[in-house]
């Protein structure tokens, strides 16, 4: 079993920026964290939740949206066991909940982008002003 909270989430203007945690937890993340790939989701109002940011567990390889590509940046400190979401130049179409997900792939170079995660966290708000 594995827990995520999110943290970072608020208000921010258009063009601003923001920084998303995602602090992992469990017995199994601890001992198997290079193992596990951690990614980035997110949910409009209305919208179906969609894919932004992926890191493997050995934070080597990367995988993003395009929307959020050249803006955003993924990135994992393992011993923290933390995974952040910095997000620059924010658009009001930035603005949904995020969530943090973890999968136990195995390989540390391994990245999945689909939405087939097994451990997702509870969300953080992130609202963007124009």
């Amino acid at each position: 079993q594995v827990q995520l909270v999110e943290s970072g989430g608020g208000s921010a203007q258009a063009g601003g920026s923001l920084t998303l945690s995602c602090a992992a937890s469990g017995p199994d993340f601890s001992s198997w964290k290079t193992g596990y790939c951690m990614g980035w989701f997110r949910q409009a109002p209305g919208k179906e939740r969609e894919f932004v940011a992926v890191i493997s567990g050995s934070g080597r390889n990367t995988d993003y949206a395009d929307s959020v590509k050249g803006r955003f940046t993924i990135r994992r400190d393992n011993a923290k066991n933390t995974v952040y979401l910095l997000m620059n130049s924010l658009k009001p179409e930035d603005a949904a909940v995020y969530y943090c997900a973890a999968d136990r792939v195995g390989g540390p170079d391994t990245i999945i982008v689909d939405g087939l995660f097994d451990y997702w966290g509870q969300g953080t708000q992130v609202t963007v002003s124009s």
